[in-house]
């Protein structure tokens, strides 16, 4: 907070003492609480874990919910506050901000803050965290790793060090090249940590579209968002250890098929039904489907008015994801292997009855638990989306608004579709009850769904 603060005293803004006041009080009160709380620490078995995941996320978007409930230029509701903080650090990218043009600068740049800790946040939760609570157990690291018996590196300082290093220095290779490209640096550095976090939150309010007629931003902005959807323990391999074998990893290839797939396909598309260049069409094809599939939420152009077999395309691409391991929402490449693997079981077993065919992930059998978080958060993805859009139903939203908002919040896509929060909308005009659901699916899609759902459970609570 005391960045954003000295970014708005450099500009003159007087909300520098808000973030000011807000750093010291959160800093001081986390203070007390460490003081108070010193001793050995809980013993870490998995109930502990739940309850931590869900704790540290909950208290990060409060956190950073404080500064924009009480920054005098904005005027926020509580309700629009914990949205707008939970959307940074979900990087799902949905905004409730109009006039983001105008906004104060250190208040833009804390939202792109979020965007970044929430990046980095939600790897660390896909490495470390919910391997550990078993949401595809351990194997869900090794899965994603070339390593089978092993992690990529025994000291957890070390893999930490190396995530944040390239992490961070992708970030500045996003933000020179975007600079390059003709976007001023305050506007460069913000969206290359929104980039690289997938996270989509933009410094105005028209997103990537100010640059639609700028190529080389706009595949900049595609590169990044790629590179952010890959999984970070395979880039790790390979940037730190040189293990080229580790990008053959199955998901990535899913990923990377699906991503030019509906690229070239809307792409042709446009071009036959609109008559654009190819080149121009590709361009903003690939850029926003690769918001899409890793959930970034950019638009560089009003994508729901480019025919029905393109809102069609873009609807399917919001469950994808991309890769686990990654700053990506959605549903995640690995899982949609998995699911077929399993489904091309059972139709076997239908002809052979008595064969034992193991599910596979490339060369390697997927254990049975693997197996049973895969379809226990599919099932449990259509079943919340279906209770969130009859809530939001409830609240008085249109069909369309109501379906697609529960669906781009719960994948971390950010926009929906239609005329209020589609790609040149924004949250902002949804009545505040929707947004206290929507910051909850933004959540609960986060956290893998079942990680906040356990903790519902009675069982979760019994000796």
């Amino acid at each position: 907070m005391l960045i954003p603060a000295a970014v708005d005293l450099f500009y003159g803004n007087e909300d520098w003492k808000v973030f000011a006041f807000c750093a010291f009080f959160l800093g001081g009160l986390s203070l007390a609480v460490a003081l108070a709380t010193q001793g050995r620490p809980p013993p870490a078995n998995t109930r502990f874990g739940f309850l931590l995941v869900n704790m540290l996320w909950i208290t990060m978007a409060v956190a950073g919910a404080i500064p924009l409930l009480a920054a005098p230029s904005m005027d926020l509701s509580l309700a629009d506050a914990i949205f707008e903080s939970v959307s940074g650090i979900t990087t799902t990218g949905g905004t409730v901000i109009n006039g983001l043009d105008n906004a104060p600068p250190g208040l833009l740049l804390w939202r792109s803050l979020l965007n970044y800790m929430g990046g980095l946040g939600v790897i660390a939760l896909g490495l470390f965290l919910l391997p550990f609570l078993n949401i595809g157990g351990i194997t869900y690291f090794r899965i994603e790793s070339s390593d089978i018996q092993e992690r990529p590196f025994e000291r957890l300082a070390t893999f930490t060090l190396s995530l944040i290093a390239i992490y961070s220095a992708l970030v500045a290779a996003c933000a020179l090249l975007y600079v390059a490209g003709g976007m001023q640096i305050f506007d460069a550095v913000n969206h290359a940590m929104s980039t690289l976090a997938t996270g989509g939150l933009s410094t105005h309010d028209t997103s990537f579209a100010r640059y639609a007629d700028n190529p080389a931003i706009l595949w900049t902005g595609s590169f990044f968002m790629f590179i952010g959807g890959l999984p970070f323990s395979i880039m790790i391999l390979f940037a730190v250890r040189g293990r080229i074998d580790a990008l053959g990893d199955p998901q990535i290839k899913v990923y990377l098929g699906y991503s030019v797939v509906f690229a070239v396909a809307v792409a042709i598309y446009l071009r036959v039904s609109t008559g654009v260049p190819f080149f121009y069409a590709l361009t903003h094809s690939t850029f926003n489907f690769m918001s899409i599939i890793t959930t970034t939420g950019f638009a560089s152009d009003d994508y729901t008015k480019w025919g029905p077999f393109a809102v069609a395309c873009i609807f399917v691409a919001t469950f994808l994801g991309a890769c686990s391991g990654s700053t990506s929402g959605g549903m995640k490449a690995y899982r949609f292997l998995i699911l077929f693997e399993l489904l091309a079981n059972g139709v076997r077993r239908l002809v052979y009855p008595n064969t034992i065919h193991p599910v596979r992930y490339g060369d390697r059998s997927v254990p049975d638990d693997m197996q049973r978080a895969v379809v226990l958060f599919i099932a449990s993805f259509f079943v919340i989306w279906m209770i969130g859009t009859v809530l939001l139903s409830a609240t008085g939203l249109d069909i369309v608004t109501a379906l697609t908002g529960a669906l781009a919040c719960m994948t971390n896509v950010g926009p929906g579709l239609g005329d209020i929060i589609g790609p040149v909308g924004n949250y902002s005009s949804l009545p505040d009850t929707a947004k206290w659901i929507l910051s909850a699916l933004m959540m609960l899609g986060r956290l893998e769904i079942l990680a906040v759902l356990v903790i519902f459970s009675p069982a979760f609570w019994s000796r």
